[in-house]
Order: structure tokens, then sequence, then C-alpha cells
């Protein structure tokens, strides 16, 4: 299955998402390919501050050819996780039309919220082109115990699509693991902050059934 994290705004965790979500997914025992398709390629930066090999594969495809190659590059894997570029661009396209499940991570603040907006529009574009496509949104970086924290699931809802119940929380940890390029597991398996991804990730495998 093709998972895409997507956000025409910047800063709100795709590539965090992405790479543990892989990591999760590695650590089920699935083979997995992480696409990094932004042209800033933080993944790549990532893995390549890794001392010891990655759970999955990474590559670049910043190109927007990706819907129609992905079948190519998606053979001998169970998964792929496409990091997607911020703005809406040819690239952002070509990602949401090589998507079995598009992610759209929002931090819970009204701007987040508002910016989704051409997200959502483009996602229902594509759907003339590939009505399988499915969409949903997940809240990344809540502070615990916030308002806003607590009401951005009912802000989510004027767009009419499925927001995963998960949530993560902002912590420390995820900065400290991607500037060693490490996953949260990788770092502690028993810990909050892998718990919560697991939950997302299994969250994200039902959607895909």
């Amino acid at each position: 299955m093709i998972i895409t994290f997507l956000n025409q705004k910047g800063g709100v965790g795709k590539t965090t998402l992405s790479i543990n979500v892989a990591g999760e997914l590695a650590a089920m025992g699935h083979r997995v390919l992480l696409i990094d398709m932004d042209p800033q390629g933080s993944a790549l930066d990532w893995v390549a501050a890794r001392e010891s090999a990655s759970p999955f594969q990474v590559i670049g495809f910043p190109r927007s050819t990706l819907h129609k190659e992905i079948a190519g590059l998606a053979t001998g894997f169970d998964h792929v996780v496409i990091d997607a570029p911020p703005r809406v661009t040819d690239l952002a396209r070509s990602a949401i039309m090589a998507s079995d499940l598009v992610v759209i991570p929002v931090q819970p603040s009204p701007y987040d919220i508002w910016a989704a907006e051409d997200v959502v529009k483009l996602i229902d574009e594509s759907l003339v082109y590939k009505e399988n496509i499915k969409c949903a949104f997940a809240i990344n970086r809540k502070i615990a115990n916030t308002a806003i924290g607590r009401d951005v699931k009912e802000a989510l809802e004027i767009y009419n699509k499925h927001i995963i119940a998960n949530t993560i929380t902002q912590r420390v940890v995820f900065a400290e693991a991607a500037a060693t390029g490490l996953t949260v597991r990788d770092i502690d398996a028993k810990s909050a902050a892998t718990n919560e991804m697991n939950k997302l990730t299994l969250e994200i495998l039902e959607l895909l059934k």
C-alpha cells in the first residue's frame, strides 16, 4: 500500500511522521520504502545521519512523474511511504495520484486548519481521475491539556474527511531522534512517543483495508 503525507503548509511534521510511520511498519515486519519527494531532501538527510543501517529503504524522487513510475519503484515492498513536498505543485499532484491513502498532518492551530483547505481541494480534484484514493487528517504536535488540542477535531470536521483518532503529542524526543537519524522507537521502544506512533500506524493500516 502507498501512504503519502502531504500538506501545503510547511512545518507540520510531514517528514517526522513519514519516517516514524515507516519505522513502525518495518518493526511490524513489513518491507518498507520511503520516498522523499521534497526537493529539500529532509528524509535523505535523516538517513544520512544514521550510524547504523536504516530499517527501511529511503530514496529521493522529487519528480512529477511518480504516479507513472510508482509501480516499478514499489516492486518488492509491502508498503511505500511518500514524504510529499509542501505547497500545491505538480509534485504534490503526482504524489496524490500515486497514493492509496493521503494523510494530511495538521497541528492544532487555526492557521493549519485553514491551510488544509487547499490540500483537500487538490485531493478532491484528483478523485475525478482515481476515485479510490482515501484521505485522512492526522493531528500532530498536539499540546496536552489545552483547549485547542481538544477542539481541533471538531474544527476539522468542516472538510468532511476522516480524522485519525490517535494523535501525536509534541515531544522533544522527535527532534532529538531526527537530529541523529533515528526513529523514536530506536531511542526507546517503550516510550510514550513510540506508543503514540504505533497506534497511529495501526490505525492507518486499518484505513487501508
